[in-house]
């Protein structure tokens, strides 16, 4: 447990010796200015002292490592977790908004078979802290820079609704602490069914990317072998309820591999799946992302004009696409390349 594993309840009752504003106070310091109990200057030294010397409110992550692309606009961090465990987040700017990518597990145990994540193996669920506090940190160096952390994608290391409690638990806290509006926070899944069905049950519209990448069971079973327990007209259906009881827009994710899921008979089958939600699903095409440690390389990307043709298609037929821009792919911060395996004569190079 650590300083954001803990609600403004907790602290309520941490510290009845002192009025209930001194709490507020430390719950905008921590999650609305990014700060330290020891430097929330507003509080008295006793209490900051107090907050400072608790064992179990010491910070969760231990950064090792950080890596930088794009002009500064990516970065790339390493953390380290109590038990040794090690997660990878990714921070990435653009003109319009700041987006941080978190991980909701130390690994990930759906093993997709062209993503970096899931051939390191899975270890254990992160805490609704550890999840939190990868979201401080970034925050706190946004601000830094003169920028305000707008958006959070559930998209790094791991299953977000194979970890359902404390991935909820996270979302509502940064909600009601950071006030982030939930239409600006994305939670992805491979297509865990009793998750989605759950979560439409929650009053809460955030948006919910799916990791399709083929469109027949076939072959969505050889990339994505989660979908032999929940296949594809199932996870369909789960789609479309949760389409109806939150009036959000479904985003199917597609990675192009080449001459696996690339051709148009592919693109397709996509678009029936797309169109048959209404409002259609959004499709995000992702070029591949190779991986450092060639732990994929039976599979590659699609040309350019392989995507290029696919996207075509697509858009003839209706759908809303788009082509999503490979941020990061150099320091391994792209999609699928998050593993958190580095060896420590590569520290140089973060």
């Amino acid at each position: 447990m650590g300083l954001y594993d803990f609600d403004q309840e907790w602290f309520e009752d941490f510290l009845t010796e002192y009025p209930a504003f001194r709490v507020r106070q430390l719950m905008h310091g921590l999650y609305g200015n990014f700060l330290l109990p020891a430097d929330i200057v507003g509080l008295p030294a006793p209490l900051r002292s107090k907050l400072s010397l608790e064992d179990k409110l010491r910070p969760t992550l231990t950064e090792l490592a950080r890596s930088s692309s794009d002009r500064g606009q990516t970065t790339k961090y390493l953390f380290r977790l109590h038990d040794g465990a090690q997660i990878e987040s990714v921070l990435m700017h653009s003109p319009k908004r700041s987006t941080i990518c978190i991980s909701s597990q130390a690994g990930c145990a759906m093993a997709c078979e062209f993503c970096a994540t899931g051939d390191a193996g899975f270890k254990r669920h992160l805490s609704v802290g550890e999840i939190i506090e990868q979201v401080i940190v970034a925050a706190r160096d946004a601000k830094k820079d003169g920028r305000r952390l707008d958006h959070i994608v559930y998209m790094g290391m791991g299953e977000p609704l194979a970890n359902y409690n404390p991935v909820l638990a996270s979302v509502r806290r940064l909600l009601d602490y950071v006030g982030l509006s939930a239409r600006k926070i994305t939670l992805s899944t491979v297509g865990i069914v009793p998750g989605i069905k759950k979560l439409s049950g929650e009053k809460l519209p955030v948006n919910l990317a799916v990791s399709l990448h083929a469109a027949n069971d076939t072959l969505r079973s050889q990339l994505v072998p989660i979908n032999k327990k929940y296949p594809i007209d199932m996870l369909i259906e789960a789609c479309r309820e949760y389409l109806e009881k939150t009036n959000r827009r479904i985003s199917f994710e597609w990675a192009l591999i080449k001459d696996v899921n690339d051709s148009e008979r592919d693109a397709l089958e996509l678009a029936d799946l797309a169109l048959s939600l209404t409002p259609s699903a959004h499709v995000n095409l992702i070029p591949l992302n190779p991986t450092s440690g060639g732990e994929v390389l039976h599979f590659s990307p699609s040309p350019l004009r392989q995507i290029q043709n696919f996207y075509s298609t697509l858009s003839g037929l209706g759908v809303n696409a788009t082509i999503r821009r490979t941020r990061g792919q150099d320091i391994d911060a792209a999609c699928g390349q998050l593993s958190a395996r580095i060896s420590l004569s590569r520290r140089s190079d973060y």
